[in-house]
């Protein structure tokens, strides 16, 4: 190509010039958990001169295994592929960090990025995301302080979204975060997040009001599943659905799964909502947690 007298040579791509990156709210005052605005730049506790690979240079995001893009997204609620404004919640700052830049280059938009329950439950009533995520475990005990200040944000904010990351599976968490019978609940493993796609698409349903558990929290209720009780009236087909509906998978979806039609897959959904005693209901979404949140006390229950 030739080039006219005084023309660069090469143009900066759109994006990459100075400011905040896309989905960072750079207004003053913006909770990082350490006082001070989310920074395009590296986050709190990286040091670039010992750590060259984080920072502002592209590659596998700090704090995250490498990503795996995963099976691309399934058509369903909340994924309308709109930008979302999204509080962040971790006290591992490589993690927090790692989740707000993968976020932005998804062009979602972090208000506030913080490391404890408390200052959790004042992002989200500050700034009414469209939905939270939290890690579990958090100071000062580094129990269940996540979880508990999911809960309180939810009785609150009722129906206020939330997608929870835990290390481990706890059956007996889903449970709890369900038990408002609200939806709009996500329970993953933090493995997860490295498979972004899935991840991703997890996040937009939670945000519609599905909800979306980790499939080895699905595994886990199969393998303590009582053997009597109402769980035990579904046949194999039937448990094999619900744990399918656990995961926010639409009936299109189960059906392409079960390879079977869209018609038997609302019968078989039919046939679990009568065994499990759900009365007919105008809001299908509401039987359908209530379904999942039977589905998790029955696993739960035999735990012990």
């Amino acid at each position: 190509m030739l080039l006219t007298p005084g023309e660069p040579a090469s143009r900066p791509e759109p994006g990459h010039g100075p400011g905040p990156g896309p989905g960072l709210d750079s207004r003053p005052g913006l909770d990082s958990g350490t006082g001070s605005g989310l920074d395009p730049g590296p986050g709190p506790g990286l040091d670039t001169s010992q750590e060259p690979g984080l920072g502002r240079v592209r590659g596998p995001l700090p704090g995250l295994p490498n990503p795996d893009p995963g099976p691309g997204p399934e058509p369903g609620p909340g994924r309308a592929g709109r930008p979302l404004r999204i509080v962040v919640a971790d006290d591992a700052v490589l993690l927090r960090e790692g989740l707000v830049r993968l976020l932005a280059e998804d062009g979602h938009q972090v208000v506030a990025a913080v490391g404890d329950g408390p200052a959790l439950v004042s992002a989200v009533l500050t700034h009414r995301p469209d939905v939270s995520i939290v890690d579990v475990r958090m100071p000062p005990t580094h129990t269940d302080e996540g979880l508990r200040a999911a809960i309180a944000i939810r009785a609150r904010l009722p129906g206020a979204p939330v997608l929870v990351l835990s290390q481990y599976v706890e059956v007996s968490y889903a449970a709890d975060l369900l038990a408002d019978e609200a939806g709009a609940v996500g329970y993953l493993l933090k493995d997860r997040v490295a498979r972004v796609g899935e991840f991703l698409d997890a996040l937009h349903r939670v945000a519609g009001g599905a909800v979306v558990l980790d499939p080895q929290v699905m595994s886990q209720v199969l393998a303590r599943q009582q053997r009597d009780g109402a769980l035990a009236a579904l046949t194999a087909r039937e448990r094999e659905l619900l744990a399918l509906m656990a995961e926010g998978h639409s009936n299109t979806a189960i059906a392409a799964r079960l390879v079977v039609s869209a018609s038997a897959v609302e019968k078989h959904i039919g046939n679990v909502f009568a065994k499990l005693g759900l009365p007919p209901d105008d809001d299908a979404r509401h039987r359908r947690v209530m379904a999942v949140l039977a589905y998790l006390r029955g696993g739960a229950g035999s735990a012990g």
